[in-house]
């Protein structure tokens, strides 16, 4: 009993073993199978395929619009993209750029980085500007307030002034009005005297009463003249800044760096098919 255990198991053990070195030898040929698969070698695109992909992203970037204001914020990702599309174009071994396109290259991203600078100064004075519209608006408000205020009361005085004048110049006209009605005796000299003298005086208090209430007219028209000159005068003012930070907000509000960008872009693609140009020649000339 005890035999047959022990052959059994040695028995056993051999198939174990066997088994094993059979999976080990199986799964290193999967490996190496599975090497083979999955990690292809990949080929380095050609000097006329990264040119023309570098043509074709400057062209993308030089119509590149952008959604909203401040149009600066933008600046930076454009101009990093940029980079990396001339970058991809240097470093790639089928493309050694020549000092040529590295100064134009260099000269273009200066003029293009300068140009962004102004445009992102313009964009900072946004806040600035529609605050100051606001503060102007503001001021107009209040001018038209105030010199409806002013008209009011003005008008108001006027009014007063001129029923006191008028008021006057009836009382004037009741007196002499009255002396003219009072009889007096062809035989009383003195009484006819009397009264001559009271007509005169009545008739001075009523010329001097119609002038005085057409002076004050007068007046109150000059005055009434002078508040509103000085009211167009300082409205025309307040909305001619109106009017100018309107232009100016509306100027910041427009992506101003769209010219310079496809500009450059523009260049950038020129100064490529120069140096492509340059670098046909030159292998033509070889050999």
């Amino acid at each position: 009993m005890g035999y047959r255990g022990q052959s059994g198991s040695r028995r056993g053990a051999g198939e174990k073993f066997q088994k094993s070195s059979h999976d080990k030898a199986k799964s290193k040929t999967l490996k190496q199978k599975s090497g083979g698969k999955y990690a292809p070698e990949v080929a380095t695109p050609s000097g006329e395929e990264v040119a023309e992909k570098t043509l074709a992203s400057l062209n993308r970037l030089g119509t590149q619009t952008f959604a909203l204001s401040p149009f600066s914020q933008y600046f930076d990702d454009w101009l990093v993209n940029l980079r990396q599309v001339v970058s991809e174009l240097e470093s790639n071994p089928a493309m050694t750029v020549d000092e040529v396109f590295l100064k134009e290259r260099t000269q273009i991203f200066a003029e293009v980085e300068g140009a962004l600078a102004e445009e992102r100064l313009k964009g900072d004075k946004l806040e600035a500007s529609a605050s100051a519209l606001a503060e102007n608006n503001h001021f107009l408000v209040e001018t038209d307030a105030q010199y409806a205020a002013q008209t009011r009361e003005l008008g108001e005085k006027r009014n007063r002034e001129i029923e006191r004048l008028t008021q006057k110049l009836h009382e004037s006209e009741h007196e002499l009005s009255s002396v003219e009605q009072v009889k007096t005796s062809f035989l009383n000299p003195f009484a006819r005297r009397a009264k001559a003298q009271k007509q005169a005086e009545a008739s001075q208090k009523l010329r001097a009463a119609k002038t005085e209430l057409e002076i004050a007219a007068q007046n109150f028209k000059v005055e009434q003249d002078k508040l509103h000159d000085e009211y167009e005068k300082k409205k025309q003012a307040i909305m001619g800044k109106v009017r100018s930070l309107e232009t100016e907000i509306a100027d910041i509000e427009t992506d101003g760096s769209v010219k310079a960008r496809q500009s450059s872009c523009n260049a950038l693609a020129i100064a490529v098919r120069a140096f492509l140009e340059r670098k046909s020649a030159s292998s033509q000339a070889k050999p």
